[in-house]
């Protein structure tokens, strides 16, 4: 009618579709099915993988610059001491990891008995008098002259992780490892080599990464259970052993929960480590701030940077650090379970293995729910040695996660903008002579 504001709906007529929704369509729950799309997409390993690791070793520089300060004075050095041989690291680290993402798995496979080869030699060579160098009772370095030493023991993690993933691929190809001789032959010999020669120097926390490296490449191999609980409670009565007859490690397993020094300040370390994460509060004293690194806590840019960084950045900024290797963390797990080629999936699993259990100690042992095992936390605290194999490890990772053929599809639709061929076919070529005859003629060279 007229003068009516709204006419009526004729009957049987539905709303339009975007006005209707299905019972129980929320808010959270697009949110939930868009997160899910974009942790199914080919890149999300890829990105999340370099993402996470570029994020913590760029912080690891802030808190080993601000934790080793203070250290770097006491000893008479420059300030920036540590801070520059670190970054001087991280620049060699980041050229073997982007040599590390750019190689052919055929190559990383090639790489796998030099390096085994290679660790074995230098981790003899610790050994031998004048060559060897102890820290803080362990025999593991090798001094290289001046200030700088290696610790090779750090290579033989990679070299483990290499080795084993080439080796149970072609026992897998050859279907062997249905037969529990040729799934622990030689792996689990080769693993008790490398732990020998570590346990030596008397490292034993170096010595429990590796065998986590080694049951994780026993798991992803498919051992069966009775397989994998006898070789772990062999490793199990052998710690057992190590840790009974060294009064070092004993006193170390006392110090669990501890939130006294004791009489002998035995437990000294522990309790000040405690201490900086109980300080630090929410959001920290601020970055630079730290009480602890005032002499207070041993280690303070090595083994115990997390308990700094709590200090300096409170909860928040531990519990970014937590998410960054849980990301790594999960990134590589998809890796591993994705692809199809078996060299892959152990090399990926066992780099995960590593970083992950490397990162589970050093955080516990900093919040007091386990021993302290002298282990660096990966990407993140001060030390060379440490920091190349592992970067040489994430670009391992890098490499697998381009190398999925969806990854690889979508890499390559990113093409850079600029230099990119003109597309479009027939028709691109049909709207490029029209133009063509549209343009005036040249004029004479005399004509005006």
């Amino acid at each position: 009618m007229p003068g009516s504001r709204t006419a009526p709906r004729p009957p049987g007529r539905r709303p339009p579709a975007a006005a209707v929704r299905p019972p129980g369509d929320t808010a959270l729950h697009r949110l939930h099915a868009r997160a899910r799309k974009a942790w199914d997409r080919p890149l999300t390993a890829y990105y999340l993988i370099l993402g996470s690791s570029l994020l913590i070793t760029g912080l690891g520089l802030v808190m080993v610059y601000s934790a080793s300060q203070i250290t770097a004075l006491q000893m008479s050095l420059s300030g920036s001491y540590f801070f520059r041989k670190q970054f001087m690291a991280a620049v060699i680290g980041t050229g073997l990891l982007l040599a590390a993402s750019r190689m052919p798995v055929r190559l990383h496979r090639a790489l796998a008995y030099p390096i085994l080869a290679g660790s074995v030699f230098l981790m003899m060579l610790v050994q031998v008098p004048g060559i060897g160098v102890a820290v803080n009772g362990n025999q593991n370095w090798i001094a290289l002259g001046g200030s700088f030493q290696i610790q090779p023991s750090e290579f033989g993690k990679l070299a483990l992780v290499l080795w084993g993933a080439d080796l149970l691929a072609r026992k897998q190809d050859k279907r062997l490892l249905t037969q529990w001789k040729h799934m622990l032959v030689p792996l689990v010999p080769a693993a008790g080599l490398l732990l020998g020669l570590i346990m030596l120097g008397g490292d034993m926390g170096t010595a429990i990464i590796l065998t986590a490296i080694l049951f994780g490449l026993l798991w992803l191999a498919g051992a069966p259970t009775r397989m994998f609980a006898g070789v772990l409670g062999i490793a199990a009565l052998i710690g057992t052993v190590l840790i009974r007859t060294s009064p070092n490690r004993m006193a170390r397993l006392g110090c669990l929960g501890a939130t006294d020094p004791g009489p002998d300040d035995s437990c000294w370390q522990a309790v000040h480590g405690i201490y900086a994460l109980a300080s630090g509060g929410l959001f920290g004293s601020g970055l630079g701030a730290s009480v602890e690194k005032w002499g207070q806590l041993p280690e303070a840019h090595t083994d115990f940077i997390f308990a700094i960084t709590g200090e300096e950045l409170g909860l928040a900024g531990t519990l970014s650090v937590l998410a960054l290797f849980a990301a790594l963390g999960y990134a590589g797990i998809r890796v591993a379970g994705r692809t199809e080629d078996p060299f892959v999936r152990y090399a990926a699993g066992g780099v995960t293995t590593w970083i992950t259990a490397q990162a589970v100690i050093n955080v516990g042992a900093v919040l007091g729910l386990l021993p302290i095992a002298g282990v660096p936390l990966p990407l993140f605290s001060y030390g060379g040695s440490a920091l190349l194999p592992t970067m040489f490890a994430i670009g391992l990772l890098i490499a697998f996660a381009r190398d999925d053929p969806a990854a690889r599809a979508a890499l390559a639709m990113r093409q850079p903008r600029f230099g990119r061929k003109r597309a479009g076919g027939p028709r691109a070529a049909r709207r490029w002579n029209t133009m063509r005859r549209r343009a005036p003629r040249a004029r004479p060279s005399g004509e005006r």
